[in-house]
């Protein structure tokens, strides 16, 4: 699906959700999802080719495999957890959209922990040898 079939997709979601809104709730946030979550996997099934490429500019740059890992699951926790709090709040529960978000922020802290004791580790055997 083209960008412009993305946007048709989610301005006739958006529309069939408003003018339902009114006489059937649950649909209405039914179609909502629904549609976020086509375009949501619309948008994964292209990711592949970027990904490849992002990890072949690591091999390049001579950094670890764990960089793009890390950097490749932050990224998945930010569009799926984005994803799931923007649900949230068109079904109108905002206080667990905010939560959904405070979970990924601390999973990608979590993710990213690794990765900060392994600048940690090089920071100090910089300081030991200078």
């Amino acid at each position: 699906m083209e960008l412009t079939g993305i946007l048709a997709l989610a301005l006739t979601a958006a529309f069939s959700a408003v003018a339902l809104r009114k006489y059937a709730p649950e649909t209405s946030v039914v179609i909502a999802v629904a549609a976020g979550a086509v375009i949501l996997l619309e948008l994964l099934s292209h990711l592949s080719p970027e990904l490849q490429e992002i990890r072949s500019l690591l091999s390049q740059a001579g950094l670890d495999g764990s960089y793009g890992a890390v950097l490749l699951k932050t990224l998945g926790v930010c569009f799926v957890c984005q994803f799931t709090s923007d649900a949230c709040r068109d079904a109108g529960q905002t206080a667990l959209a905010s939560k959904v978000e405070l979970a990924a922020k601390l999973s990608m802290l979590i993710i990213a922990l690794p990765l900060l004791k392994g600048i940690l580790h090089t920071a100090a055997e910089l300081l030991t040898k200078g």
